[in-house]
């Protein structure tokens, strides 16, 4: 059955239009994208077929340009489109963080290291420099692991904050299970960096853990 043929309610662009961008599903969202399928697929089992094969959602669309137009069903014009929405949702995100909001609104720099973070196959740790008004002067992610951890180099961090010139720092790292309560191993490192940031006047404002649903504040909990 062709996607005109559905019940209105269940059609992914009158689904938005009616109920949101959040009530639908990563595969429905990617069929926006997409407009048609491959031969005899609608684009929603066209764009399941290519999360199954490729996601998750994050992981697929940060092949970039050239990576996606080489897929089935996407080709240029729709990699394109992939890869100009995903910069589009960093630079909103980036732009509250540029105003200074990551201490205005605490939960501007958990939604940005979500949008960053979530979707890794593997633990990536990331690094929020700030200046002196907590407005963003950089992004980076430093350090790589596997699905289980990455391990977290507190001078390396301490170089880069001097080499920028930053005030002050947010931290992030993803579970890539999905779980966003903070291990042992978290609230450890969350104190190395603490300790070894202070040594050189740069505070430690938070630690994000990312995972399924909002990012999870260390400092929220009184950990950092």
């Amino acid at each position: 059955m062709h996607i005109h043929e559905w019940p209105a309610g269940e059609r992914p662009r009158e689904k938005l239009l009616g109920q949101g961008a959040a009530a639908l599903s990563d595969a429905e969202l990617l069929a926006i994208f997409l407009g048609s399928g491959l031969r005899g697929q609608d684009a929603v089992s066209t764009a399941r077929q290519l999360l199954a094969a490729h996601g998750p959602l994050r992981t697929l669309i940060e092949r970039g340009a050239a990576g996606l137009a080489a897929l089935p069903g996407l080709g240029p014009a729709r990699a394109c489109a992939l890869t100009a929405a995903l910069e589009l949702g960093n630079r909103v995100l980036a732009a509250d963080l540029a105003r200074g909001e990551a201490m205005a609104d605490p939960t501007a720099a958990g939604r940005y290291f979500s949008q960053r973070l979530r979707g890794f196959a593997h633990e990536v740790f990331a690094v929020l420099f700030l200046d002196t008004r907590h407005r963003a002067l950089a992004f980076e992610e430093l350090f790589r692991g596997t699905i289980d951890g990455a391990e977290v180099h507190p001078r390396e961090v301490v170089r880069r904050a001097l080499a920028l010139n930053a005030a002050a720092v947010i931290v992030g790292h993803n579970h890539p299970s999905g779980s966003r309560e903070p291990s042992a191993a978290d609230r450890a490192v969350t104190a190395q960096l603490k300790q070894a940031l202070s040594l050189v006047d740069v505070r430690l404002l938070d630690h994000f853990v990312v995972g399924d649903g909002a990012a999870v504040s260390l400092a929220a909990r009184g950990w950092v």
